[in-house]
Order: C-alpha cells, then sequence, then structure tokens
C-alpha cells in the first residue's frame, strides 16, 4: 500500500535568504530618511544594548523599533510599507526567484516566515505570489497611530517552528524550508527538505540533512 499524500509546503525565510542583506533599517530609513533614522540607531544603542543581554535579539529589536516607530500615523507606515515591498519584489535572488518558480509549479503552497515586519512585506508576498505570510507585527494604538510595541512575538527562532504548525492546522505536510542563519534553525529542523541559502549546494542552498551553522 502506498503512503498517503501529503501536500507540499515551502517555507522561506527573508533577510539573506529571499533577497541579500537586512530589510528592517532600509525601511526605517525609508520612513525618518537616512539622517534621522542614523539618529535613531545611535540614540537607541545602549538600551539595545541592556536590553540585548537580558532578553537576547528580540529585546533589542524590540527598544529599537520603539523610538522608531511609537506615535507614527499607521497609514503612513502602511503606505511606506507597500512602497518597499514593491522595491523588495525586485531584489528576489535569481536562484531564489527560480525556487519559488518550481514550487508554483509543482502546486506547493508557498509561505514566507520572518522576524521582520508584515508591514511590508504583507506587499512583497502578493506581488512575488507567496500564499501566506507569518512575520512580526506592530501594535496599533488608539486614534490610529503606532504604539512601537509588537502585536505578539518577534517571528524568530522557536516561534518559525510554532508559527508554521499552527499555519499546517494539524494536516500532514511535506515541508521543504530555506533559510541562511541561526534563526532559522528550529523551522529547517522541522523540514523534509532543509535548505541553507547561501551555502553549497543547487541554486547555492545547501540540500537535505544540512544544518545551519551559528550566526
Amino acid at each position: 500500500m502506498s503512503p498517503p499524500h501529503r501536500p507540499g509546503v515551502a517555507a522561506f525565510d527573508f533577510d539573506g535568504t529571499l533577497v541579500p542583506g537586512d530589510s528592517l533599517m532600509p525601511f526605517l530609513t525609508r520612513i525618518h530618511g537616512r539622517r534621522d533614522a542614523s539618529l535613531i540607531l545611535a540614540a537607541s544603542g545602549p538600551a539595545m544594548m541592556v536590553a540585548y543581554r537580558s532578553a537576547g535579539r528580540d529585546g533589542a529589536k524590540a527598544v529599537l523599533l520603539r523610538r522608531a516607530l511609537a506615535g507614527l500615523p499607521v497609514s503612513s507606515v502602511t503606505a511606506k510599507g507597500e512602497g518597499y515591498g514593491r522595491h523588495l519584489a525586485e531584489r528576489v535572488r535569481p536562484a531564489m526567484a527560480a525556487r519559488l518558480a518550481w514550487h508554483r509549479s509543482e502546486g506547493h503552497r508557498l509561505l514566507l516566515v520572518s522576524a521582520s515586519l508584515a508591514t511590508y512585506l504583507e506587499p512583497f508576498g502578493r506581488y512575488v505570489g507567496i500564499d501566506e505570510v507569518i512575520a512580526t507585527r506592530l501594535e496599533e494604538g488608539p486614534e490610529g497611530r503606532l504604539t512601537g510595541r509588537l502585536h505578539g512575538a518577534n517571528v524568530r527562532g522557536p516561534q518559525k517552528a510554532a508559527r508554521l504548525t499552527e499555519a499546517f492546522g494539524g494536516q500532514s505536510v511535506e515541508l521543504w524550508a530555506y533559510g541562511d542563519s541561526a534563526g532559522d534553525r528550529e523551522m529547517l529542523a522541522m523540514a523534509d527538505h532543509p535548505h541553507l541559502v547561501g551555502h553549497s549546494g543547487i541554486g547555492g542552498a545547501r540540500r537535505q540533512g544540512s544544518r545551519p551553522r551559528e550566526a
């Protein structure tokens, strides 16, 4: 008797995987301008270091976002995110664009799983044909302004695996996962076909059985 069919799912990290480099600081620069974004980062530095010691990268990120985004109109940040998502859609690595196309041709469900902000990843997902975006969300306060806090957890490390499991809704799937750092370790570990992007293998991705190095 043949094993039951499991639907195919492909889960992609974003920064360093689908597109090169980091996306958060360029987004904050689009909002504030280069000079003010640099000043915000510098002013946040001491508090970010303290937060990092107690809560790691999640804590440091929370400090920066609070200083950079608290009080800004949701409509303005959303508009910036729309334009930035369109820009990022033009920066997908060629090898990863080929992987997206292959999974789509196979009828696989495409998921984007990232600690970067849903504010620009949701528009990005629409432009490149992602079925579902699982990303870090910003909390909206009264009068249509951001509080500077996250709405839910930062989608990194164990959160990626937890959110993916939630997205499967108890269904058994055949999972391809693509990541480039230690923050993707748990997601890669749960995959049938883990690929460590930027290393040896087809399309610049290390193939099945690989595990991410520490970053």
